[in-house]
């Protein structure tokens, strides 16, 4: 299956339903059914930010359903989805819209780039 990492807080509010846009600088074809993957080294900042102290990290913690791409063509464009993304422009201009958001138990796995195929689920 398709796995996705992705920094912490970020995580942790995509399966709260509070993030239902990912941003990232790159587009891609993938739509469907992915796992989440908590990358090891959190977002410090956006830890503070969104007061969250301690979150699963190097695992897989989630799944998720990849569903459109949405591509920012400016900033005013990018802010007026803030409150799905909750990310700043420097992010990217694609916008991952997610959808059916659920946590699993963590399976503990080294993330890598991009999608990636996690055989063992």
């Amino acid at each position: 299956m398709k796995a996705l990492s992705i920094k912490q807080p970020y995580v942790e509010l995509i399966l709260q339903g509070r993030k239902t846009i990912e941003i990232r600088k790159w587009n891609t074809n993938f739509r469907g059914k992915f796992l989440v993957h908590a990358s090891k080294n959190p977002d410090e900042e956006a830890m503070k930010k969104f007061s969250f102290h301690e979150l699963d990290t190097g695992c897989i913690v989630g799944k998720a359903e990849l569903i459109d791409v949405k591509q920012y063509k400016n900033e005013p464009e990018f802010l007026k989805d803030k409150d799905k993304h909750l990310a700043d422009f420097k992010f990217g201009n694609h916008g991952f819209v997610l959808k059916n958001a659920e946590r699993i138990k963590p399976i503990p796995c080294k993330g890598k780039l991009n999608f990636w195929n996690y055989k063992a689920f």
